[in-house]
């Protein structure tokens, strides 16, 4: 389908609200169903490994960089792929393979033959998925909207991401204590039929880009999506300080996970809600990612709300027992880390798909990903040694300290200095 069928910024004067469109509305509801699986899924199985098969810190981190580690090795080919293909059916297909896994892992887990090397693979299953699924979402919103309704749809679909993160770690955490794993396992399995379905009612036909001006060679266009990337200079500075934040985060997890149950002496639900509350404050990250880059400029709100956000893990070494002023201290770090990771994700989104042409979307999303995210299983298994070497503790404040790494990789760049009017397309 040629571009001239996408939709127009000036087709009406008083565009409607996103919300009386149908096909925006499916994507949103199968969108939060989605993360929702995604976010009761990720504490889930890593709770399941530490509470019931009595992980360690080293077979805790290298099942986390095995569900992470489709990001590292299949990244640039979603990309290529998704670019060329309707997002509809990726994620459709995405969501029935997640929730025939997660299924299958409940089943098993009821039968008692859900052990460690199983749940490995299962781990695997749904990271490749996820992968597809991710790239394929981030691509939608720019195919079904105006560009003058970019900043408000990703405030919308963030948003639900983080009702998913209210409700995904709280229901897990609680479902694995008060029943068991696989009660838990099998909801996140529902929450992705639940995606599915709602997905499978978009009706609108996706403009898919056509390449007829030269070969579309799955490696060239990788190769074209890496280019991009490296050329246009806010993109290149994403790719940097999200590497540096993602590798960092990602060993911090690891030990932020053995540290709640086995130095906090937390319980499951406990942990589910200190997790979930990233959720409350990303959705408020989400109604201010709306307000404040039009107010103070894209690139101060970036910079400052990363080293907020980032900053508030520095607090989590200096608690001790299970008291109600640890757990207060904990819902209020992740209170203030998910309000600052969702308005920088926000932002970052929104300034993403302003400077990349319409045909190298998936690409350019899948590029950042790659690099941003690649390293995440190193990370996950770093996380693991230094627990094992360093203790719980000292890990942890040293891995808190790591994510300080990327606001300060934002602030001697360009991008600190955007303003509050989006940059047009950088010509490919």
């Amino acid at each position: 389908m040629p571009f001239s069928s996408l939709p127009s910024d000036s087709s009406r004067s008083r565009p409607p609200s996103l919300w009386r469109d149908r096909d925006f509305r499916s994507l949103w509801v199968g969108q939060t169903a989605s993360q929702l699986g995604e976010h009761t899924s990720l504490l889930v199985l890593p709770l399941f490994a530490v509470l019931t098969l009595d992980a360690g810190p080293g077979e805790l981190g290298a099942l986390r960089a095995v569900g992470q580690a489709p990001i590292l090795l299949l990244s640039l080919l979603a990309g290529a792929w998704v670019d060329g293909r309707r997002t509809r059916t990726v994620m459709i297909v995405s969501d029935a393979g997640r929730a025939l896994a997660l299924g299958a892992a409940a089943l098993a887990a009821l039968l008692g033959g859900l052990g460690l090397p199983a749940l490995f693979v299962v781990v695997l299953a749904v990271g490749v998925l996820s992968v597809f699924f991710d790239v394929a979402y981030q691509s939608s919103l720019v195919r079904l909207v105006r560009r003058d309704q970019l900043v408000r749809g990703n405030s919308a679909l963030e948003g639900s991401r983080s009702a998913a993160q209210i409700g995904g770690p709280a229901l897990g955490g609680a479902l694995v204590s008060w029943l068991s794993a696989p009660v838990a396992a099998a909801a996140g399995a529902l929450f992705f039929a639940l995606s599915f379905l709602s997905i499978r009612r978009i009706r609108r036909r996706e403009p898919v880009p056509e390449h007829t001006e030269r070969p579309s060679g799955t490696g060239l266009r990788i190769r074209e999506g890496l280019r991009f990337v490296g050329r246009e200079t806010s993109l290149r500075t994403v790719c940097l300080a999200s590497a540096a934040f993602q590798f960092s985060f990602a060993a911090l997890m690891t030990v932020y996970l053995l540290f709640l149950p086995r130095e906090l002496h937390l319980s499951g639900t406990v942990v589910g809600l200190s997790l979930a509350a990233v959720g409350p404050g990303a959705l408020l990250g989400s109604l201010l990612a709306a307000r404040l880059p039009g107010r103070f400029g894209h690139g101060a709100v970036l910079v400052s709300a990363a080293a907020i956000g980032d900053g508030a893990f520095l607090w989590v070494p200096a608690l001790h027992g299970s008291s109600a002023v640890t757990v207060a201290a904990l819902l209020a770090v992740g209170f203030v880390f998910g309000a600052g990771g969702q308005l920088v994700n926000v932002t970052v989104m929104t300034v993403r798909q302003a400077v990349t042409p319409y045909g190298m979307q998936g690409r350019a999303a899948a590029t950042i990903t790659f690099v941003g995210m690649g390293l995440t299983p190193l990370g996950s298994l770093l996380g693991g040694h230094l627990a094992q070497e360093w203790g719980l503790r000292t890990s942890l404040l040293v891995t808190a300290a790591g994510m300080l790494l990327s606001p300060a990789v934002m602030a001697l760049s360009p991008l600190a200095r955007l303003g509050r009017t989006l940059p047009a397309p950088t010509t490919d």
